[in-house]
């Protein structure tokens, strides 16, 4: 078995756009002091790695995300006395989220998943090109 262009562009597409809609779910809950489940909304990270064995990487078959968590440190307390999720002291739980780290985050994710769609169009030319090359 050789190594698969395509699919390997194609994973990797999929784990970027995983990327993007998390990193616009923390900027869109920015603000979010109480979930359903109790608590301030935690600011969620992509963790991805390769499809196969870390030991195979001979032959590589592309990168899946691993999981979706919670980062570390999520939660900042902010003082609001008037805020109704403020605790006795006046201070609220909120998510500790960056808007310039997290566009950031975007931008790059936008790059990385620009860069495998043009990777993935110049593995299609080159197979239309051997396919042509074989036909004459």
């Amino acid at each position: 078995m050789g190594v698969d262009p395509v699919a390997i562009s194609r994973s990797a597409l999929d784990v970027e756009w995983q990327r993007m809609q998390v990193v616009a779910q923390n900027i869109a809950n920015q603000g979010t002091s109480r979930v359903g489940g109790g608590g301030a909304y935690r600011p969620m990270q992509v963790v991805s790695g390769p499809a196969g064995m870390f030991g195979s990487l001979v032959e590589p078959g592309g990168v899946r995300v691993v999981a979706i968590e919670a980062r570390q440190g999520g939660v900042r307390r902010a003082y609001d006395p008037g805020h109704p999720d403020a605790d006795r002291d006046g201070f609220v739980a909120m998510p500790d989220i960056s808007p310039a780290a997290e566009m950031a985050l975007l931008v790059k994710t936008a790059r990385v998943y620009e860069s495998n769609l043009t990777a993935l169009s110049l593995a299609q030319q080159m197979s239309m090109r051997a396919l042509e090359l074989g036909t004459k």
